[in-house]
């Protein structure tokens, strides 16, 4: 692909960069911010935009420690409070921290403005969202400004109509009312600001949701977007809960409570669940039998569609259609049985990538590795119960808790080891409960899935969630069931690695990643595949 006369320029002026910045990330926030200048119309010397690229290349990166204040962090000192109706979140993709998590924000944001007094609202004139972090290196390609959008105007991630998001990439200039003290004013995508990527932010999805009068800031609120859906803000105190009948905040203790009171893995999290949320069995069923439905919704969707393009610059086409029908025709079954799962999980994370309705299981990104597993239960030959599946999804819930508990599902914070590698874990304790394994064997194949997608970067090209996503969910998927088939089979005592060890593994791996690797796309595949 030929320089642009810009490019030529600004590689020009690279001897007379400051040591200190380093030449891939200069010519990409130079590149980015070229782009940016195309899209806005604004005009920008090649001595500016040099300068400007320099200070951005040579900021801060990316946090590798949160606030101590967060919630998210304050947790991990006590035992696990996590419910399931706050872990599995059904909402539009591609991003349960980017799409799903802000607008979830920005809504909450605009319920607090309902409720302020008369005549500060009768002062404002608009609402303005911030963004920072990763949130603004790699919002355009997660739809996190249209998100941000549809909570302003009213929308909640569960039942918004994925075609109201589509609309704003066709019509990006429409405007929307929003009514607030008896005044009606109207907003757009212009309103959702791509602030700073880099700087020193409690959390690396971080954004500032304002009330305007003018220029002038009548309200505001920091929020921050942590990871698989869940949101917190400045000053967030958590909600009242139940205390755990078996409170733990390890697996070491999660298994105990299980061999001591002669109870599975899923048992353990029921009672708890009871105890916490106060809900009945019969609630937590009916919400567990919903999840179950919403994810083989989302893969017969994504099964349905013929081998479309997918939304943004990268033109990529879906494949699941496509290899679901030539797995089927495959002579051996044991290939077979492998395309067809690895199809089942491509379908339901294209159907992220679209911008569809999908379960954090734990994360957007990571949508379609459970989904697949539990279609292959049940839309299969064995037909799995309900029963068994709500066991299975208690199951994998258990495991998804530990490792927000004692590490993150964030990609920003932890990579993509931190998505990928927690659903394949996940899945696989979900597989061995389904199948009566006992509490070890469940632990012991959810370790192996999570420990051989440890260092797994976060790499998105071009910030969609599409490569290298899409098919990782797909590896995801069937490393689970090898977890599951080699822990199944082993003799279960003589598994060498706990999980424990290895979730703090997780937590201690994405601490030392470089920022560039935690969903900035400016490293790995991001950086070095040139679309043209």
């Amino acid at each position: 692909m030929a320089n642009t006369g810009h490019e030529t320029e600004i590689s020009s002026l690279l001897p007379d960069l400051p040591s200190n910045v380093d030449r891939r990330s200069f010519l990409m926030r130079s590149a980015a911010i070229g782009a940016a200048a195309v899209m806005t119309g604004q005009v920008w010397t090649p001595e500016a935009r040099a300068a400007q690229a320099a200070q951005e290349a040579q900021s801060p990166l990316l946090g590798t420690t949160l606030s101590p204040d967060l919630d998210a962090v304050k947790r991990a000192k006590g035992p696990v409070m996590t419910v399931l109706e706050e872990f599995y979140k059904v909402g539009p993709g591609p991003s349960s921290s980017h799409t799903i998590g802000p607008m979830r924000i920005t809504y909450d944001f605009y319920q607090r403005c309902t409720n302020l007094p008369s005549d500060q609202l009768a002062q404002a004139t608009g609402l303005k969202v911030h963004l920072f972090g990763s949130l603004s290196a790699t919002g355009k390609g997660h739809g996190t400004e249209r998100a941000a959008l549809a909570g302003l105007v009213g929308k909640e991630p569960a039942t918004v109509d994925p075609a109201f998001l589509s609309e704003m990439i066709t019509s990006p200039d429409k405007t929307y009312p929003v009514s607030l003290g008896g005044r009606t004013f109207q907003l757009s995508l212009s309103d959702i600001v791509y602030d700073a990527p880099k700087g020193d932010f409690p959390h690396p999805n971080t954004m500032t949701c304002r009330l305007v009068a003018g220029d002038n800031v009548l309200y505001e609120l920091e929020y921050y977007s942590v990871g698989g859906g869940f949101i917190e803000w400045k000053g967030y105190e958590p909600p009242q809960k139940g205390q755990p009948k078996y409170p733990y905040a390890t697996m070491k203790e999660l298994r105990a409570h299980a061999e001591q009171n002669n109870l599975s893995i899923a048992g353990v999290i029921m009672a708890n669940e009871i105890a916490v949320s106060g809900k009945s069995e019969k609630d937590i069923n009916a919400f567990l039998d919903k999840i179950a439905g919403a994810m083989l919704a989302t893969v017969k969707s994504g099964l349905s569609a013929k081998d479309d393009v997918l939304p943004g610059p990268i033109k990529l086409h879906s494949k699941a259609a496509t290899v679901w029908k030539r797995a089927h025709e495959v002579t051996y079954e044991s290939d077979r049985a492998i395309a067809l799962v690895a199809a089942c999980a491509l379908a339901a994370s294209e159907e992220n990538a679209r911008g569809h309705i999908v379960i954090t299981a734990p994360t957007g990104g990571s949508a379609g590795v459970m989904p697949a597993i539990v279609y292959a239960l049940v839309e299969s030959k064995r037909r799995m119960p309900i029963e068994k599946v709500r066991q299975g999804l208690l199951a994998g819930a258990a495991i998804g808790y530990l490792c927000k508990h004692n590490a993150t599902l964030a990609g920003a914070e932890g990579g993509c080891q931190s998505e990928i590698g927690v659903a394949s874990a996940m899945s696989a304790a979900f597989i061995a409960e389904v199948m009566g394994a006992s509490p070890l064997v469940t632990e012991n194949a959810a370790e192996s899935a999570l420990e051989h997608h440890l260092g797994m970067t976060c790499d998105p090209v071009a910030g969609y969630v599409q490569v290298p996503c899409i098919e990782r969910c797909a590896f995801g998927a069937v490393k689970a069931w090898t977890a599951f088939l080699i822990a199944t089979n082993e003799i279960a005592s003589r598994h060498r690695v706990d999980l424990d060890t290895t979730i703090k593994t997780l937590a201690d791996t994405g601490r030392d990643m470089s920022a560039k690797y935690k969903e900035t796309s400016e490293g790995g595949l991001a950086a070095n595949l040139v679309l043209c």
